[in-house]
Formats: structure tokens, sequence, C-alpha cells
């Protein structure tokens, strides 16, 4: 059987994909820049760096060359949100769909993946996969629903969910691109202040009352820059923002607590093999925001705690000091 699909990026979730792709015994092509990676995979079949739990399909085959993903007909692209660029660059990729699986925003530029991906490759037909996920669940075959968001509409939806669908990984269509990026970006950030919460044992009551507040953050967010509401109140934004800000499952919420709990950012930052992506994010977010008018407190706070400008039980009095307001300001959505 000849692959038809390739993962980029062999970090846990792009080997959980991988996995799930080769649980019906169809061929997966896996790219990581490790050479010793790729060679576990390929004989060991584990991936003890980044996903230890799982004992990977034989159909899959890991690899360190770049032009092996070239010609694939679809490819995930799992890369962390900085590196997109280069890789997908390196590719050479102009044609067939690629699919965005990283979440993040790129510092320096502002640009969502999306953006990035266009410029890097603009005869590729792009799409999103974004939902709420853990790597180690995935692989395990265990149920999981996301959004697939599709710049290509229904035909690429077609095409896309008869090689990405599985039984337990069930993908929605949508078209809304930008609110499935918008959403993956923002939640990470978000995490990471649910994080804190918890490392500083202010309770469940806290933490819901952060998700709720930062969905509200969230929403502006993406309101403003072109996203539909319904998707950021789907799986790639209120349900991904749920799971990722209720266990240390989350490398962003992991970041988090050992904030409140004391730790320096460059220190818990340091400590990981997998990269938290809304320590990269939190700042072009917040500046984004800054440069709009919108609102983002929460936002700030985490940008506050990463660069240690002040400690956490500071910034959380900070939040909890400000003015009492309204729950929601009709008359204007950006505040």
């Amino acid at each position: 059987m000849t692959a038809q699909v390739g993962v980029v990026g062999a970090g846990a979730w792009g080997t959980a994909l991988a996995q799930m792709l080769a649980s019906d015994g169809r061929d997966v092509v896996l790219w990581a820049r490790e050479p010793e990676l790729v060679a576990a995979i390929n004989t060991a079949r584990t991936n003890s760096l980044f996903l230890p739990s799982a004992r990977l399909a034989p159909t899959i085959r890991a690899t360190t060359d770049l032009a092996d993903m070239a010609a694939l007909p679809v490819l995930l692209l799992v890369t962390p949100a900085q590196f997109l660029a280069s890789v997908l660059s390196g590719i050479g990729r102009d044609s067939g769909d690629v699919v965005l699986c990283s979440k993040g925003i790129e510092a320096g530029t502002g640009r969502l993946m999306a953006d990035v991906a266009r410029a890097a490759a603009p005869g590729a037909s792009l799409a999103v996969l974004s939902g709420p996920t853990f790597a180690h669940e995935v692989a395990a075959g265990l149920p999981t629903a996301v959004t697939l968001a599709c710049e290509g509409g229904e035909a690429q939806w077609q095409r896309l969910s008869a090689a990405i669908a599985r039984p337990t990984f069930r993908p929605y269509y949508s078209d809304d691109v930008t609110g499935a990026e918008i959403g993956g970006a923002v939640k990470n950030v978000l995490a990471i202040a649910c994080g804190v919460v918890d490392g500083l044992g202010l309770g469940q009551n806290a933490r819901a009352a952060l998700i709720s507040r930062g969905f509200a953050e969230m929403q502006r967010f993406g309101l403003a820059l072109g996203a539909r509401a319904e998707t950021l109140s789907g799986l790639s934004g209120l349900g991904d923002l749920v799971l990722t800000c209720s266990s240390t499952s989350s490398r962003n919420f992991s970041l988090g607590k050992a904030l409140g709990e004391g730790v320096r950012a460059s220190e818990a930052l340091g400590a990981k093999n997998s990269v938290a992506e809304g320590a990269f994010t939190a700042p072009v977010l917040a500046e984004i925001a800054r440069n709009r008018g919108i609102s983002m407190p929460i936002v700030d706070a985490v940008v506050a705690l990463l660069e240690g400008t002040a400690p956490a039980r500071d910034v959380v009095a900070g939040l909890l000091s400000r003015p009492l307001r309204a729950e929601a300001r009709a008359e204007n959505p950006l505040v």
C-alpha cells in the first residue's frame, strides 16, 4: 500500500496523529529532524522522547528527509508554530492538501499559521485541524472529535475526511479557518493562566471563573479578526479550552502550574522536552490585542508572569481588583 498521508513533526501530537492514521493498516510517513528518533521509530516502534506510552504501528515509516514528504497528496503539519515557515519552505510544497495542526501565532510577524503557510506554499490547499485532543489518548485509540476547517470548502472536506477520519477520530466540517486557528492559539495562553490558579491553590471556583472570562476574551479577539461565533463555541474553541485548562496533561497548564508554585518561566520552559506554545503566543497575542483596542486582561497577566515582572499572587490580585462591571457589554464587544 502506497502512503497517501504524511505527518511532518514527530513530537507527541505528530506521533499520535501518525499512530491514529495507521490504526487501520494504512501506510503513513512520519518526518522527524532527529536521526536517532527516526531509527527508534523504525526499529523499536517507539518514540520514547515524546510519546513513550505508545507502541507504534508497523505501517508508520519515519524519515529525516523532507523530500520524502513532497509528493504525498495529504500532509499534516505538526511542527512547533515558530518553525512552520522554515519546514514548509524546505518541503517545497506547491500543490496538494496541507493540514495545519500547530496552534499558535508567529512571533515577530503576528501571522496565524494559515497566513504563514500561504506564503510558504502558495499552491497548496490549506485546512486546519484543531480541537480538544491529548496526544496520549489519541494514540491509544480513545474517542476524539475535532474541527477540520477547509479553505477549499466541501470538495476539500470530502478528500480530507476520507483520508483522516477513523472510527475513534471524528472530524467535524467547517470553512472558518480563522476561527479554528484563533481558538487553538488563544486557549494555549488561557491554559497557562488556569495552571497558575492551580499552582496557587485557588480552587475550582476560581478555575471555572477564569475559563469563562477567558472564553470571553477569546470571543472578543476572534470576532474582531473575522472568526465566527459558532466556531469559537465549538470543538476548536470552547471544547479545546475546557480540556486544556483542566489537566496537567496539557503542557501549557503544567507551565502555568509551575509559575504559580514560584518557578521562574525560564526554568519551567527549559525543563521540558516538548513546547508549551502558549509561552510564545502570549506576547504577540497581547500586542495584537492592544493594537486593535481589544481588552484581554487575562492574556496580559500571563505575559507579565512569563516576563517575571510580578509574582503570581500579585498578578492574580491585580485581576481580582479590576473595576466591577456587567458580565457582557453588547454595545462594545471589544471590552
